[in-house]
């Protein structure tokens, strides 16, 4: 029950520095190689983001990158730990690209000791037509589950969409597009990742979450970082935990110039945010609120200063944490930074604590008007957390628990013409065959908040709240919030709404990893009709026999939902 971004199961070497984001382009990225192309004077042409439908263009440029997955140690907050990492770095390697670019990543599966498959998944990246790329378990395991050793090539086709996004893997990892953007005049200061972070392993924190104990459902986080770093009291280790741990590790710092500044955070002075997703109107705020999956931008007025100044990132009440503040240093000049920042938080700040819910959705209006269509369909959904009858409890959608079968993967058997397993109710598969216009209510009866992330598109918020919605009330009918995560707080309501315009199995799932490893998790079946139109490739095809043939040897320890 977090907001902030990430459950981070898999981080941490007593290498205390970390990879630091450089500032990126005002305008575009300008390469040699590969060529950037500029019709019109950018590589987007005349389009902007309030003159254009946001979804991309067409670059023909290829971005290519190499990633290496490994296990590692390193302590981010002084204390040290075993982690998955991309080419060593934590947070992840940033990706720059421009929008309408190609991002093609060729990944290297080195995990070992023990050796392990992994998954990668992209926010922010719709995969429209090219479902077999989204990279979930139980989705298809022929593309996604990359055994030890086992190399993938991947390729994002003209994927990108406007700003930041975020890849996990379940490690934080985020890249950068630079694009479209009507006020082009703000230094880029890059990616600011929030993340809470644990000092339990993965495997001990799904134990918990599939549990026994209701108060370790949702483990409680150790601490609260921005971009990889905070301080922590090594003191207050437990007396017989004998782990490597430094106290007062370091802060992140942001040098900052005077004017407006694009930045990724909660931050200093008269800012106004947008959301990255579709680009939302600039709205006046001095907090935002980033839910666990969200991404959101803000320019931030910088000061005629020569001063130093904290950030905060601060877990909200509702949250389960031992160390909900997490603080970095925004300066000015080199003297500022030496000095340190004695500067207070904005009481704002405080008041929005109590508050889980998402900022008021009626104040974020897309620049680009997209009226929703009327609905084809309605879908009532519950969610909530139940006990088995073995005493272990687990999260419900419609009294349901998800488990997924990585043998038999949904699009997979959806491809071959076979739907018939929704029948299962294990498999939480919501079949909306030829609707064109989807519209689910979700409720949360129960005493979480559920940031729920939907795969493959971005949704329309047509309203939210407390209670039940009365099924009429539609915030901003005509050009409502876009996003592809919604929170709901406990005992509250959210409608949305999407077109399918997307054939596939789409995952729609509480992005809390306690949550979600407990079954919050179900399948939107989309056009089954079209997808056995698609073309799996023979490669992927062979994958899938390695894959088998690799299960022959190795058991599978699938301890939760398997998500």
């Amino acid at each position: 029950m977090r907001l902030s971004t990430f459950y981070a199961l898999s981080i941490g070497s007593i290498a205390l520095a970390q990879s630091d984001y450089p500032e990126l382009p005002i305008d575009y990225l300008l390469t040699s190689k590969p060529t950037t192309p500029l019709p019109q004077g950018s590589p987007w042409g005349c389009r902007t983001s309030n003159g254009t439908n946001p979804y991309p263009p067409y670059t023909g440029v290829i971005r290519s990158y190499d990633w290496t997955v490994a296990r590692g140690f390193k302590a981010p907050d002084g204390y040290e730990k075993e982690g998955l990492f991309i080419n060593d770095q934590f947070p992840g390697p940033l990706i720059e690209a421009n929008w309408g670019d190609t991002i093609q990543v060729t990944l290297y599966n080195n995990i070992s000791g023990p050796e392990d498959g992994t998954a990668l998944h992209w926010h922010g990246i719709l995969q429209k037509a090219y479902p077999l790329e989204d990279f979930n378990p139980n989705f298809l395991y022929s593309t996604n589950d990359v055994k030890d050793g086992w190399t993938v090539f991947l390729v994002f086709n003209n994927a990108l969409s406007r700003m930041e996004n975020l890849l996990h893997i379940p490690l934080s990892q985020t890249f950068t597009e630079l694009g479209g953007i009507t006020p082009t005049t703000h230094p880029n200061k890059g990616p600011v990742i929030l993340s809470d972070y644990y000092h339990s392993s993965s495997l001990q924190l799904e134990e918990a979450a599939v549990g026994t104990d209701i108060t370790k459902v949702a483990p409680f986080s150790n601490n609260n970082l921005i971009n990889g770093r905070n301080n922590f009291d090594c003191s207050t280790k437990d007396a017989n935990d004998t782990t490597p741990c430094e106290s007062n590790a370091g802060i992140t710092h942001f040098r900052f110039t005077p004017g407006h500044m694009k930045f990724k955070a909660r931050s200093h002075p008269l800012l106004t945010f947008y959301h990255p997703r579709d680009l939302q109107v600039l709205i006046l705020k001095s907090v935002v609120t980033v839910g666990i999956g969200q991404r959101v931008d803000v320019i931030v007025e910088g000061l005629e200063s020569t001063g130093a100044f904290t950030m905060r990132s601060v877990l909200a009440d509702c949250s389960d944490d031992y160390q909900p503040l997490a603080t970095a240093i925004v300066y000015y000049t080199r003297e500022a930074l030496l000095r340190g920042s004695n500067s207070t938080a904005w009481p704002a700040l405080a008041d929005s604590l109590a508050d889980c819910g998402n900022d008021d959705i009626s104040l974020s209006v897309p620049w680009f008007p997209i009226t929703p269509t009327e609905p084809t369909i309605t879908q009532e959904i519950e969610i909530n957390v139940t006990r088995n009858e073995t005493g272990h409890y687990l999260w419900t959608v419609d009294n349901s628990s998800f488990r997924a079968d990585y043998n038999d993967p949904v699009l997979l058997l959806s491809n071959q013409g076979n739907d018939s397993y929704p029948e299962d109710p294990e498999w939480n598969v919501y079949n909306f065959g030829s609707n064109t216009s989807i519209r689910i209510v979700l409720r949360n009866p129960g005493f979480a908040v559920h940031p729920m992330h939907l795969h493959g598109h971005n949704f329309y918020i047509l309203a939210a709240g407390p209670g039940e919605w009365d099924g009429t009330t539609i915030v901003n009918p005509e050009n409502p919030l876009r996003r592809d995560t919604v929170l709901i707080p406990a005992y509250s309501y959210a409608v949305i709404q999407f077109e399918a315009d997307n054939p596939g199995t789409w995952p729609f799932h509480c992005h809390i990893a306690a949550h979600v490893a407990g079954g919050l998790y179900f399948t939107v079946l989309e056009r089954p009709n079209d997808i056995v139109k698609l073309n799996i490739p023979d490669i992927m095809a062979q994958t899938c026999d390695d894959y088998v043939a690799w299960q022959q040897t190795v058991v599978v320890d699938q301890i939760d939902s398997g998500v």
